[in-house]
């Protein structure tokens, strides 16, 4: 929440009764007992019936009146407005009411409504599966590369390059809570590469000791390695500090084959992990590795010494700060196995979806380009093997292709679809909302007819001391030069409210929507919006363009408009 909030409040009484939106004067939200009284007094005045003889103005005069009526209570009420202090809008419903009647002080009333929570989570728990999945697809395509014309000229079809598939890997697990602290897993895998196959499915049970640690067992069959037996554990040593131990017995015809791994971890810094791991069995091997993950740039620097593989890494990645979450990445990794190179991007194409490539270059491995698709949960893996060799024609199509394939996808799919989808999110919002909003356009504009009176004693005090006079103010959506063509301006006449809220030559609102004021409404809902005014101080013009969720304090000298503008 803001530090300033209009009393703009859903309030929802203890018996079977509609909630009701209501508008009123803004203030901060430490505001003391004697502010609130004040704004609730000011409004009283505006609002009372008794001060309006036509029957349809004290009909709505006499609606507001008993809004604002109801907020007061709320507000005045230390436990209720304790709950919205903490909570804000959604404390004050049913769970919120239960509170005010059970518990006295704030610390109390957190306590209890953290319960709630808690106890309205475990039962979402026990409906949340979280299932997660990958599908790699492994692709053979060094004949465009590699091959040798002569040996394909009395082939038929010689002439087009062979592209294979020759592997092939799916995984799949979801995740079954028993209990609050046990969780079930179920997982399996389906393998293929050059015609040989197999499979595995595992069962493990998972049980969080205490807030330090937690373990689990797991059980597993199939073709692919034989039947398992394992166990791992993680355990918090230090607020600074962890350890994870996994130990297994795989059993096999040719015996059992036991394997053990455990990872030391220490925080060095805020952004800094130190890693120390060992693994012991058929191939044993020792691993450290620094990682330094920041808002811009993720670094690591490994090194591994052990049977058969032998390396030193290091990668890094830096992450652009823009709404597609762009990431640039490169690494370098040496060892006995040979020297590998890979650099690559990966950018976010939907709301749920991010894209990613990359391009390997070794020796002896040649140059391969892996294509990923982060799907919600679910990944899609594509290594491409392109060649065997080095060669800079590999090389430089692995990495225009899936460059300019990107652009012309973003530009001929993706961007359409996601401006579809965000207008046709749009349209449903409008839809659900229609009502509420007739209703709120209702309010305002009996506010407004309320408010002329009061309006006209402001501004003849103002303009007794060449004070503050708002002659033109407009909020919602402007057309500006970015806008697109044919769009039109969706905004409200907004004069009189905000002079209304005028008091000793001064107008101040919080950071708070503006939607939320007397006399407003929102005129274009899910919209970027703004607030532009026209006004006159001391006889010299201002203006001023403030957005939405920005506070705005006038008079300012910044707001003058020059005599030659």
């Amino acid at each position: 929440m803001t530090d300033n909030v209009t009393l703009e409040w859903l309030v929802t009484s203890r018996k079977n009764t509609h909630p009701m939106q209501l508008p009123d004067h803004v203030i901060g939200r430490k505001a003391s007992q004697e502010e609130l009284k004040g704004s609730y007094r000011r409004l009283c005045m505006l609002y009372h019936p008794d001060k309006h003889r036509d029957p349809e103005l004290k009909r709505q005069a006499e609606q507001l009146f008993n809004l604002v009526h109801q907020a007061y209570e709320v507000l005045s009420d230390p436990q209720s407005r304790a709950i919205y202090d903490i909570y804000g809008k959604r404390g004050l419903d049913v769970e919120g009411w239960e509170v005010v009647e059970r518990k006295r002080s704030p610390v109390e009333i957190r306590e209890e409504f953290e319960r709630l929570q808690r106890e309205r989570e475990e039962r979402r728990l026990q409906q949340r599966t979280n299932p997660k999945g990958m599908i790699s697809v492994g692709v053979d395509a060094t004949d465009l590369f590699d091959r040798y014309e002569e040996d394909y000229e009395d082939v038929p079809g010689g002439g087009f390059p062979h592209v294979e598939i020759n592997k092939m890997h799916i995984s799949q697990s979801i995740e079954a809570p028993l209990t609050t602290s046990d969780t079930a897993v179920l997982s399996g895998s389906l393998s293929t590469h050059n015609g040989n196959g197999g499979g595995n499915i595992n069962v493990a049970l998972r049980r969080v000791t205490s807030a330090k640690g937690w373990g689990e067992v797991e059980f597993g069959a199939g073709d692919t390695h034989g039947p398992l037996l394992g166990m791992k554990i993680f355990r918090n040593l230090t607020a600074r500090c962890f350890v994870t131990a996994q130990c297994g017995l795989h059993f096999s015809s040719r015996g059992v084959r036991p394997g053990c791994t455990t990872m030391l971890a220490r925080h060095l810094d805020k952004n800094t992990m130190g890693y120390l791991q060992w693994r012991w069995g058929t191939q044993s091997s020792m691993n450290t590795s620094i990682v330094r993950d920041t808002k811009t740039s993720h670094f690591t620097l490994a090194m591994q010494l052990g049977i058969p593989h032998s390396f030193m890494m290091m990668s890094y990645q830096y992450k652009f700060q823009d709404d597609d979450q762009t990431k640039v990445k490169g690494s370098i990794k040496a060892g006995f196995f040979g020297t590998v190179v890979e650099y690559g991007a990966e950018r976010k194409i939907s709301r749920h979806s991010v894209l990613g490539a990359t391009v390997s270059v070794g020796v002896p491995q040649g140059v391969s380009l892996k294509i990923k698709l982060n799907r919600a949960s679910q990944t899609y893996f594509f290594p491409i093997h392109l060649t065997d060799q080095l060669l800079p024609s590999a090389v430089f199509y692995a990495t225009v292709g899936p460059l300019v394939f990107y652009l012309a996808i973003q530009r001929l799919v993706i961007r359409p679809y996601v401006r579809a989808q965000k207008e046709q999110d749009l349209e449903k919002h409008r839809e659900s909302s229609a009502s509420d909003i007739a209703r709120k356009r209702q309010e305002a504009e009996s506010a407004v007819l309320l408010m002329q009176e009061s309006v006209r004693r402001i501004i003849e005090t103002e303009e007794s001391k060449m004070g503050l006079i708002i002659l033109n103010a407009w909020y919602g959506k402007f057309v500006t030069d970015n806008s697109q063509k044919h769009e039109r301006a969706k905004v409200i006449d907004v004069t009189v409210p905000l002079q209304c809220l005028v008091k000793d030559s001064k107008l101040i609102l919080t950071e708070a929507t503006k939607s939320g004021l007397p006399g407003f409404y929102d005129p274009c809902v899910g919209e970027e919006k703004s607030l532009k005014l026209l006004y006159q101080f001391r006889g010299v013009m201002h203006q001023v363009l403030s957005p939405e969720g920005e506070a705005l304090r006038i008079p300012k000298q910044s707001h003058r408009i020059d005599a030659d503008t």
